[in-house]
């Protein structure tokens, strides 16, 4: 019987994805030994973006939840992943050193990200992260489109396998996969890495996700990633007890523990009750998905951002915007960061009264090749617009700066240690880091959501005013006094 293995997506993408980040570390660390007894074969757990996001919106330091998780959890290696290429250009120097201090915080695998698999950049990636000890885990991310088609993806399979990937995974951030597009990527992409291990990641945009999973594992997959079923489905990943159980159906086995499964779905569930956070439920086939391909963590900041800008009303005109920018600019892959320049530019063109008026300096750094090779041609007309552009002329010959570590800690000062250092100079919010910095020891106090006693009893204790408690039920009965 041949044996699956499962990435854990709770403590990451699913969040960001369904509850647009907004888990804390305290609401994770109570139930980590219970996750680490799970067997997963490893845990997304940690990207740029999410490190900046603890620090800005949570006044949390990220070098503390890495270390704190990663000594409760020292059976499941802790994946940490992010673009920092394309953040504010940030120097070889800073990517490199960033592997080797997300290596000693407790990270063992890295997620390398490039949305043009722009194979220069990954190759540095894995050469820097093998350095550190890192596991390298590549993303063939996913779009649909004339110009991605299986021998795409195939070609691009091979060339990281040549670069030295240690596994490589199909990452489906747009939900865009279909079970009969999956029964010909995978077997061209299988053919083309020499045995090296095949992971699945996909997002339930479409609904589609859970099929994708299954046929993807009768194909040779080895590992598929998902959620516990309170933060799957919707946005997120597929449920994980869903493709479990219809794995099995299937003849396939898995060394997970299925009782610490339970628990670590009860206490999620108990914190989306507590926090007022939403349940992933499936949703309707949305054929308009593959148009505007925009992913679904990005969907609800995306709506946020039109909601303040008075734009909320004209949504579905946006989407149709960026479904024609993708066309225009030769199908650029929507996730992260060109997903976010292309909702940008969709509101311009919108706002400036006429499309193209205006232009972001990320988006002329795509179109002149800043961020890697392009699928397609950008369209004609649109390429001699933005080329015409003074702007434009300054771009062209612009290399991002290069700056070396020694320079770096000379401009944010030398005293500082390496965690404190990385999150100056890559933090896009210097007074939050101020605030988390100078905040001191933090509390991780939460309640388990597995025990649900414990946690009525841990409740009704912080209750200044309570003298007693008394809990019964059935045969049970606790009296604090």
């Amino acid at each position: 019987m041949k044996t699956i293995t499962f990435v854990d997506t709770t403590l990451r993408d699913a969040h960001q994805s369904l509850w647009n980040g907004q888990m804390t570390t305290a609401m994770m660390l109570p139930i980590a030994p219970v996750i680490d007894q799970v067997g997963f074969e490893s845990l997304d757990f940690m990207a740029l973006i999410s490190m900046d996001w603890c620090i800005r919106n949570q006044q949390e330091n990220p070098w503390d939840r890495l270390r704190l998780m990663a000594e409760a959890m020292p059976n499941t290696p802790l994946i940490v992943g992010g673009v920092l290429r394309n953040f504010g250009d940030v120097p070889d120097s800073v990517t490199e050193f960033w592997a080797k201090t997300i290596a000693a915080a407790g990270a063992r695998r890295i997620r390398i990200n490039d949305p043009c698999h722009d194979m220069t950049e990954i190759k540095k990636a894995i050469k820097w992260s093998n350095a550190a000890g890192l596991t390298t885990m590549v993303a063939l991310i996913f779009s649909y489109s004339p110009a991605h088609t299986d021998e795409y993806y195939a070609g691009k399979a091979l060339e990281m396998a040549t670069a030295g990937a240690d596994r490589i995974f199909i990452k489906d951030v747009g939900g865009l996969l279909t079970p009969e597009r999956t029964r010909t990527l995978v077997p061209a992409v299988l053919k083309n890495i020499d045995g090296i291990p095949l992971e699945i990641h996909g997002h339930c945009t479409t609904g589609l996700a859970p099929l994708c999973y299954l046929e993807a594992v009768k194909l040779g997959v080895q590992s598929v990633h998902t959620a516990v079923s309170p933060l799957a489905n919707g946005p997120s990943q597929p449920s994980m007890e869903n493709i479990l159980e219809n794995a099995r159906h299937w003849g396939f086995s898995t060394d997970l523990d299925e009782k610490a499964l339970e628990a670590m779905s009860d206490h999620f569930r108990y914190v989306a009750k507590r926090e007022g956070f939403p349940i992933g439920i499936p949703v309707e086939y949305d054929l308009f998905q593959y148009e505007h391909q925009v992913p679904g963590g990005m969907m609800s900041n995306y709506k946020a951002e039109l909601k303040r800008r008075g734009l909320d009303h004209r949504l579905e005109e946006l989407l149709n915007e960026i479904a024609q920018i993708r066309k225009d600019l030769g199908y650029p892959i929507m996730v992260t960061p060109l997903s976010q320049y292309i909702g940008a530019q969709a509101i311009l063109n919108h706002t400036a009264g006429e499309r193209y008026k205006i232009v972001t300096d990320e988006v002329i750094k795509y179109v002149i090749g800043h961020y890697g090779e392009l699928a397609a041609p950008v369209d004609a007309d649109v390429l001699e617009r933005i080329m015409r552009m003074p702007r434009t002329k300054e771009l062209l010959n612009w290399e991002p700066p290069q700056k070396s570590i020694e320079e770096l800690r000379h401009e944010y000062g030398t005293d500082l240690s390496d965690q404190d250092f990385l999150l100056r100079v890559l933090s896009s919010n210097q007074k939050a880091v101020d605030k988390v910095l100078g905040a001191g020891p933090k509390s991780y106090d939460y309640p388990r959501g597995d025990k649900p006693i414990l946690a009525l009893v841990s409740e009704l204790t912080k209750r200044k005013n309570t003298a007693s408690v008394c809990i019964e039920k059935d045969d049970f009965l606790l009296e604090l006094c």
